[in-house]
């Protein structure tokens, strides 16, 4: 049996009032956290530390806190970070703990990921404060009659995290209709947020954000990288970084996420501190899948010997002389005729397809290069994340 170990970083919601509080006991731990606290211009030790459930309830504290706290406690786990990667299979972030994993990933910087996760946070308050949305949990129930009423009430399915787990969102207005005509076996919980996130609401935070993007510099993933929008397997650092933002006003796919996971056959998932959430919906979800959820730094000893038994050495390649084009999800590929080892491709050329269960996804060399080697043959099933073919950048490619 082949061990997958997937680490995971929870998002808003998973935070609680002096949670960093042992963390921070650790001289080099709390040294990190001061140098990302100051890149991002807020003072996250009192945050961690003293701040009242309210203050940290405050987006623009708590993505920033949850980012932080995920980045250093995973530099305490892997404190040379070379060892991760021989070890850890995929990594994934719900809502913004895609940036605390696409950093772990290294498609771009810890600094680069606060003062993201910074702006994040600003634009989505700003954007929910124009005007009164919120969200709810709906737990039981049919999911197909779930999203059947949450369409009649103009209500978008923000979460969709697990069978009888979607969070609606949208307008109070409509949140109190569906109160009054909830789906049938299902209890509704309102959620003491500061609006409609991952909703249409928060589009002018998308452009915020796609502002900033632009400027940043990526790096294709060191690691297998699942995106919330649809449980893909991502590996253009670009791609990472787009999703990134759109994802700030569309539906989190966590289900498909973890659909992904049992698909790359993953054993154990680890999650990152404020621990809890995603390995409570992993255990109900992921029947057979070991779980740990890495609360406080005494059980770091057990964490490490709990990545030991998982781990295994990634199968993409982190040189960065060559490219690797990756299938996104499980299926059979196709290869194209016309395409032989040594051709030179442009950027964005088309590679093949790969056909699942869902559809048939057309895949792309998105920085070009020349055919180096193919690593699978046309009809072979392919497992997400896995290498198709191997690329050289040529002349000013890459």
């Amino acid at each position: 049996m082949v061990l997958v170990l997937v680490i995971v970083a929870p998002g808003q919601g998973a935070q609680s009032p002096g949670f960093l509080a042992p963390w921070l006991e650790d001289p080099t731990f709390a040294g990190r956290f001061e140098w990302l606290s100051t890149v991002a211009g807020i003072d996250l030790v009192a945050h961690g530390t003293t701040s009242d459930a309210e203050t940290i309830r405050d987006t623009r504290v708590a993505q920033p806190l949850l980012v932080a706290s995920g980045l250093v406690a995973a530099l305490e786990l892997f404190p040379h970070p070379a060892d991760a990667y021989t070890s850890i299979g995929a990594v994934a972030g719900h809502s913004v703990g895609e940036l605390t994993a696409a950093a772990g990933a290294r498609v771009i910087t810890a600094e680069q990921a606060m003062v993201l996760v910074r702006e994040r946070g600003r634009a989505m308050a700003d954007a929910a404060a124009a005007t009164p949305t919120g969200m709810t949990a709906v737990l039981g129930g049919s999911r197909d009659e779930v999203l059947v009423v949450l369409e009649r009430h103009g209500l978008t399915p923000a979460n969709v995290n697990a069978d009888g787990q979607v969070v609606a969102a949208g307008t109070l207005a409509q949140l109190e209709a569906l109160a009054a005509d909830p789906p049938a076996k299902a209890r509704l919980t309102p959620l003491s947020v500061a609006g409609a996130f991952h909703t249409e609401h928060m589009a002018p935070a998308v452009g915020h954000m796609a502002g900033l993007a632009r400027s940043v510099s990526t790096h294709d993933p060191r690691t297998a990288l699942i995106s919330n929008r649809d449980g893909r397997v991502v590996h253009d650092g670009r791609d990472v970084l787009a999703r990134m933002v759109g994802q700030i006003s569309s539906p989190v796919r966590w289900d498909l996420c973890m659909e992904t996971m049992l698909d790359l056959g993953v054993t154990g998932m680890l999650e990152m501190p404020p621990a809890g959430t995603l390995t409570g919906i992993a255990r109900r979800a992921m029947k057979g899948v070991e779980t740990f959820a890495l609360k406080t730094p005494d059980q770091l000893d057990d964490a490490r010997a709990f990545c030991e038994k998982h781990g295994a050495a990634s199968h993409l390649d982190a040189n960065p002389t060559w490219r690797m084009v990756v299938s996104p999800v499980k299926g059979t590929f196709h290869r194209p005729a016309g395409v032989a080892e040594g051709d030179v491709l442009g950027p964005d050329a088309p590679i093949g397809e790969v056909s699942s269960l869902r559809d048939r996804l057309p895949i792309t060399a998105a920085h070009g290069g020349r055919v180096v080697e193919w690593l699978v043959e046309d009809q072979d099933p392919v497992a997400p994340g896995q290498p198709l073919v191997r690329l050289h950048p040529e002349g000013g490619q890459g």
